[in-house]
C-alpha cells in the first residue's frame, strides 16, 4: 500500500452549538465556528443558555436561536434582554442580533465569514437583513398570503 491516511471525525461540540453541517454529511468548514460563534453572541446578549432546559416545555423560549430570531421578527428586542441601559442604543443592539442571526443561519454557504462578523460587529460594513436561519424548524409558515401557526 502507498502512504495513504484517512482521518475519521465523529461530531464533536456542545449541544446547541453545534452546527448542522456535522448532521447532515456536508463538508465541514470554518463556517461550524462561525455557528457556534452567533450562538455564544446570543448567550452574550440575552444572558441566557442556548438550551433553556427549564423552558424546553415552551418551544417559543426553550431554543435561544429560535426565540431571538421571533424577537427579532416582531421587533420585540425589548424581550431578548433584561437591560434598560441596553436599550438605551437600540440600533447598536439590534445590528448585534442581526449579526448573530447571519452565524446562526442553517444554510452554511449565508453564513459570513469571520473576517466579515468582525467588520459588521465594529460597524465597518452595514448588517444586511438576515432571512429566517432555520427556515424548515419555524412554527410559522406563510401559504399563499396567509399565515398559519
Amino acid at each position: 500500500m502507498k502512504d495513504q491516511s484517512q482521518t475519521h471525525t465523529a461530531i464533536r461540540g456542545t449541544k446547541g452549538y453545534v452546527a448542522s453541517e456535522w448532521f447532515r454529511n456536508m463538508p465541514i468548514t470554518a463556517k461550524v465556528d462561525v455557528y457556534s460563534f452567533g450562538v455564544v453572541l446570543l448567550e452574550i446578549i440575552c444572558c441566557r443558555r442556548s438550551v433553556d432546559v427549564e423552558n424546553v416545555s415552551e418551544e417559543d423560549k426553550g431554543i435561544l436561536t429560535d426565540w431571538a430570531y421571533d424577537c427579532y421578527q416582531e421587533g420585540a428586542l425589548d424581550v431578548l434582554i433584561n437591560c434598560d441601559e441596553v436599550l438605551e442604543n437600540r440600533k447598536k443592539l439590534e445590528a448585534f442580533v442581526m449579526v448573530a442571526l447571519w452565524c446562526i443561519q442553517e444554510n452554511p454557504f449565508l453564513r459570513p465569514t469571520m473576517r466579515k462578523v468582525v467588520q459588521m460587529l465594529e460597524g465597518v460594513v452595514e448588517v444586511p437583513l438576515p432571512p429566517c436561519p432555520s427556515p424548515y424548524s419555524t412554527t410559522t409558515i406563510t401559504i399563499s398570503s396567509r399565515k398559519i401557526n
